[in-house]
């Protein structure tokens, strides 16, 4: 079945997705036959426990070695469970848990602690040929691998399902989505142009760290996931410097496509370990609105309108200053019909079906990757 067989048409997709805020797995249906969105379908999420966050915590930067067992089995465990509670499904994508990426194709660059670090590859925990096994279904994974090696970064993939989300909206005008979770990464969108690897379909890169350090802050400080409501940060105050030592950093002068590890840019909570817990929280917040704003800037073309996805939408500071910068609407993805909490995971269900049919996954305008390349790994129970 590696060319398609016997899943021609219209595929019903599972897609699951555990992302750098490391709060739990996403898990989402899709009906596509790869190139438009027919149905969206049900879905579900299993939040990790406290002791399962903790071991995954533990080996965020490993590559793939001696050590990695418990946090492969926290990863195993839980998408088996979450991906086990759904019926007639045809194919699953499996993303994995992102524990490091360093893609050869960036090549070196400086990190806020002055060190130099040189490209290493991505690496996502996981046994996709294993969970095959555990569900019954086909899984397709390792979808990266591919355009690392083939000089791009990697990441982000979401945009080619951004581009049929838009054509599914019936957009007239390019427009951008805008994903905050752990990392923010930014989709601009022209839904004019018929196919996401045509030039001129879409722009995209990662902007800077989003929800990742704020969430770090308030585990290390408060014991809490994150910050409700942005209820810390509300009551802050930012500091300016700290804030302009940030946005100094090389990478967002960088042209894109470019993309970044959960822990690029050192240690930011180290850079706001001298100040009061809300204005520490209210100064990592305006990193990442500023790091956006960067970001909009290097767009082809103004957005006619900001869609937001990821938990960030419903950060209502960052929203508010997003909106208070911009002249365009910001408005979550709902309002448009989607579900912000679960795109990334109907991506990868999305892009699982791209797999099947080898069809491209990413391309010059997404990850910097040399022409349009087909990544993921076809595994049968």
């Amino acid at each position: 079945m590696m060319d398609g067989e016997g899943l021609a048409g219209v595929v019903r997709a599972l897609g699951a997705m555990s992302g750098t805020s490391l709060d739990g797995v996403d898990a989402a249906v899709i009906e596509t036959d790869g190139a438009a969105i027919h149905a969206f379908g049900p879905s579900a999420y299993r939040s990790y426990s406290e002791a399962e966050r903790a071991v995954l915590t533990g080996v965020l930067g490993r590559w793939p070695g001696p050590g990695l067992e418990a946090a492969q089995e926290v990863v195993m465990q839980s998408h088996a469970e979450v991906l086990s509670g759904f019926e007639d499904i045809a194919l699953v994508g499996f993303h994995g848990q992102t524990l490091a990426h360093e893609p050869a194709g960036r090549g070196t660059h400086q990190l806020g602690d002055g060190a130099a670090l040189a490209g290493r590859g991505t690496h996502q925990l996981g046994d996709g040929a294993a969970l095959a096994g555990r569900l019954g279904l086909p899984v397709v994974w390792d979808f990266r691998t591919a355009d690392v090696a083939a000089g791009g970064e990697g990441a982000p993939l979401a945009p080619f399902f951004h581009h049929a989300c838009a054509r599914w909206m019936g957009a007239g005008a390019p427009l951008a989505f805008l994903n905050l979770g752990g990392v923010g990464n930014l989709t601009w969108v022209d839904p004019s142009v018929a196919a996401p690897e045509v030039p001129g379909a879409l722009l995209s890169f990662d902007t800077g760290p989003a929800n990742a350090p704020i969430n770090d802050l308030m585990q290390a400080r408060r014991g809490l996931a994150y910050d409700e409501d942005a209820g810390l940060a509300a009551q802050g105050r930012i500091d300016q410097a700290v804030l302009n030592a940030f946005m100094a950093e090389a990478y967002f002068a960088r042209l894109p496509p470019k993309s970044l590890d959960r822990n690029d840019f050192g240690d930011l909570l180290g850079r706001v370990a001298h100040l009061e817990d809300t204005d520490a929280a209210a100064t990592l917040t305006a990193m990442a609105v500023q790091s956006v704003l960067q970001g909009i800037a290097q767009l082809p073309t103004p957005p006619e309108r900001l869609l937001v996805t990821g938990g960030g939408r419903r950060n209502p500071v960052m929203m508010a200053k997003l909106r208070a910068a911009l002249s365009c609407p910001v408005e979550p993805v709902e309002a448009h019909g989607l579900d912000g909490d679960m795109l990334e995971a109907q991506a990868f269900a999305y892009l699982a079906v791209r797999v099947l049919r080898g069809l491209p996954t990413s391309c010059a305008t997404t990850t910097g990757v040399g022409q349009p390349t087909c990544g993921g790994v076809i595994s049968h129970p």
